[in-house]
This record gives C-alpha cells, structure tokens and sequence, in this order.
C-alpha cells in the first residue's frame, strides 16, 4: 500500500485521512496538540464540557458520506440533534428575530419587522438556492489548480453577481436593516465581512435552509472523536501531543516526516492540515519554493481572530435559545472596525453559545455550558498585549450578556476562562492569530486561495480553510474531498 501523512487532526485533516484510508491509502495523521480537533478542541473543566468551536453543523450530508465510503453509518458513532430555533437574533431595541428553516415560521418573523419585505425574502431565498447550486454543490468539492478552471466557473459566477457583497446583495432584496443583517451575518461565521466578502456565500442560507442546523451530542468534541473512530476502525494510525518539525524534501518532493519526540517516517505523500504560513515558512523551512511560497502568502488578507469566554454558571436557562447573536448598536462601523481599522471598539456584537439547553450532559445536573464570542482584528491589524486587555474585554462583555439575558451572571458563575488572539497563534500556529485563515473574497477565492495541491512540490497537498472552498465544516470536508480525489489519483 502507498502511504500518506495528514498534518494536523483538525476537521478538514480528518476528513482527507478517512477518504485516503478509504481509499487504500495507509494513512498516519499527525496532531500538535494532546487531542484531535485542531480548532474544534475540547476543554473539560469543573463537570462542564467547553468545545473550542466551531459549534454549528450544517449539511450533515458531507458528514455522513465519510462514513458511507465504505459502508458505515455515522449513527453508530455520533449522535446529531437538531437545533430550533437555527439562531436568535437580538438587538440593542429589544427586537427578537428567531431564524430557521420553518418557511411560515421564518416568513412570520419578518412579517414581525417589516411586511414588505416578506416578498423580497423569496426573491433572496432563489438567489441562494442558486448561488448554492452554482458555488457549493458543483465547486464545492473541484480543486482549483490553474487559470483556466477559474475562467471555466467565472460565467456562472457572474450570472450571480459573485463581485457584489453578501450585505449588498441582500440590501438589493429586503430594505430592512434589522432583515439585511439578519440575512448577512452568515459570512461572519467562515471569517469574511458582509461588507466585501462575495454575495457567492449568500448560499448558506439555503444550505441551512434545506440541511438544518445540527448539535453533536456530548459537543462538537464527540463529532471529532465519532471521526477518530471510523479512521481507526478503517485501520488508520493517529499520532497526538507531537507536533511535526519538519516536512523532509528532496528537490521537488516530499520524502518523510519529522517530529518533537524525534520520531520519523517516510511517506509517498504528505498533507497538511495545519496554518498555511506555517507549512510553508516553518515545516517546509529546507525548501527555496516553500519559501518563496510563504512570503506571497503572507501578503493575502487574513481573517479576524476571536476572543471566546467560557463559562459555566448555577441554574438552567430554557429561554435561552442554543444560538444567540446579540448584536451590537452599529454593523458596518464596527465591521470596518475589525476588518480594516484594526481597533478595539468599545461597543462589539456576541456570539452566544448555549449547549445544554439542547444537550443538559456538557454541563453538572442543574447547571449551564455557555461561550460568549467577539470578532476581534487579527494580530497583524491590532497588535496589543492579550494578558492585560483579555480581562478587561472579558468583564465588558461578561456584563452585556448579563445586562440583555443574565442580570445575576457574576454571581451565578462557577467557572471561567477565556480564549484569545494570541491562543490562536500559540496553540495553532495560526498566522496573526487568524481564526480563520485567509479572508474570503473573491480575489482570494477558488484558484486565488491556496492551491489544493502545491505548484512547485509535487508530492505536497493542502486541506482545510485556506484552500478552496474555505472556512467552516461544509467548506473544510469539500476541500477534503478535492485533495483526495487529486491524491488517490497521484497515488494509484
């Protein structure tokens, strides 16, 4: 049997070793940290289970074909529960806006803010369901590896406008600002701004629309662990808590592996799952191309960071949705605020996680599982010391929560702890603490993000964010199916 080696146990590293592994491909994978996950870590603290994120599962159908390879089911590993209502809007008024798939419910809800735009609404809900069609079911999974195959998409793309942004495409079906924002947050979750990220990404509304949203029982950990199983039972080999030092080359090939505990292997291809420019400035340290490759990279926009608090607290919150967005009292400001400016604002929008209220066991009987998350710059745009201004932004947005939802939230609080920038850059490697790897625009997209399979070494692959499709579950499985396919095909 050929062999292969995925750097990086992450969701998108999983999903290649399993299709690799599938595929008659003796697969190792090797992981930095003492768990798999990569960005969908795990924390056990205090009886309550903290997942890193990313916390909403769509289009389980991705999911479930890794299993299905080979004739499993990915019931028998991971059980996913739906979530309804899919997410709470609020805003600083007051307003609710409860988003999911249940078209009379959903088109109630805007009827609520603004009549007239419940019309607008199906003209967006067709707008996506092609833009999904276009981007995500025919692309979704095609490796982008030269000009010509990014000119062969860009008629389709152009039909739906794919230079416009999410938030201007929106704002041309619904005048409402409450509804365009409702209808534009999603790129946020992938790491791109409404303002400028393609309106190609409008998609996810359908495809939440038509796959739901989902909640691994036990936290998104148990998705990640279900993943290990089936690669091991596939007869997969896994290696944690030793990060890899070296990509070892010979000219223009890939040749082996090296690792911290000094551990070694020789491989017929190696994959990487891990922050771009650190396979290529770091791993691939040795080679002039690596080299060359990850100074071109590193002058690409890079997403924003995040700064995520973890709580536990005493009680139980049913009125309390599994997903909130507080927003803010600004959207386009505090936008440019992040992407551009590189400031911290005063003011800031929430991401509330709230697990138990769909799954009690992440939390000791009688209490809550929550994280409360903020876009924030990366370190490249906002370079401030996290130790001195992570309590602060902790404390500030601790007191949102429970001026809007929790008016008792400090006393009630069991535990806590916080996830910064700069943890992102330490624990991932992630270059300027990115959450997200490379920012989805359109001129870094498809052929523009980096490629699926290196220009230069031939032997050497990429998967995950910062290839093509992009960020998020259903983006970083597809970039695991385009790497395969090249993959299997180089190997055979």
């Amino acid at each position: 049997m050929k062999r292969a080696c995925v750097v990086g146990a992450g969701f998108g590293g999983l999903a290649l070793a399993i299709r690799l592994q599938s595929g008659e491909v003796q697969t190792t994978v090797i992981e930095a940290r003492d768990k798999p996950g990569g960005r969908a870590y795990v924390w056990e603290k205090d009886g309550f289970t903290f997942d890193a994120g990313p916390t909403v599962i769509t289009d389980p159908s991705c999911l479930q074909e890794l299993w299905a390879l080979k004739g499993h089911r990915m019931a028998d590993d991971v059980d996913l529960m739906p979530v309804m209502p899919f997410y709470r809007l609020n805003w600083p008024d007051g307003t609710n806006f409860d988003y999911s798939n249940d078209d009379a419910v959903l088109k109630a809800e805007i009827a609520k803010i603004s009549p007239g735009d419940v019309a607008g609404y199906d003209d967006f809900l067709e707008y996506s369901a092609g833009v999904l069609e276009e981007g995500y079911v025919k692309l979704g999974a095609v490796p982008f590896l030269d000009f010509v195959s990014m000119i062969k998409a860009a008629p389709a793309l152009a039909r739906y406008q794919a230079w416009r942004s999410v938030y201007s495409m929106v704002s041309s079906f619904v005048k409402n600002e409450k509804l365009r924002e409702a209808f534009s947050f999603h790129s946020l979750l992938v790491g791109g701004n409404p303002m400028t990220t393609s309106a190609i990404y409008a998609l996810i509304h359908k495809l939440e629309k038509n796959g739901g949203v989902w909640w691994a029982r036990g936290g998104t950990n148990q998705l990640i662990a279900g993943m290990v199983t089936h690669f091991k039972r596939l007869g997969g080999e896994i290696r944690l808590g030793d990060p890899v030092t070296r990509v070892v080359t010979l000219g223009t090939r890939v040749t082996g592996i090296e690792t911290k505990s000094g551990w070694s292997g020789q491989f017929d291809a190696v994959a990487s799952n891990a922050d771009l420019i650190h396979s290529y400035r770091d791993l691939l340290s040795d080679n002039l191309q690596a080299k060359r490759r990850a100074k071109s990279l590193s002058k690409k926009r890079f997403s924003p960071s995040l700064f995520v608090v973890h709580f536990g607290l005493e009680g139980t919150w049913p009125g309390i949705p599994h997903h909130m967005i507080l927003f803010g009292p600004r959207y386009k400001g505090l936008l440019n605020d992040i992407y551009n400016t590189g400031v911290l604002p005063e003011d800031f929008s929430i991401y509330l996680h709230h697990p138990t209220v769909t799954d009690p066991s992440v939390a000791p009987a009688g209490m809550s599982t929550f994280y409360a998350l903020v876009p924030v710059a990366n370190m490249g745009k906002l370079p401030v010391d996290w130790d001195e201004i992570g309590p602060i932004l902790e404390k500030r947005i601790l007191d949102e929560v429970g001026r809007r939802l929790i008016p008792d939230i400090h006393s009630r609080i069991v535990t806590k702890f916080s996830y910064a920038p700069s943890d992102f850059k330490t624990d991932l490697s992630a270059h300027l603490g990115s959450a997200f790897s490379l920012e989805p625009l359109l001129t870094q997209s498809a052929y523009f993000r980096a490629h699926n399979r290196d220009d230069a070494i031939s032997n050497f692959y990429l998967v995950g964010a910062g290839t093509h499709p992009g960020a998020g579950i259903p983006g970083v499985v597809g970039s695991a199916k385009a790497t395969a396919g090249l993959m299997l095909e180089d190997l055979a």
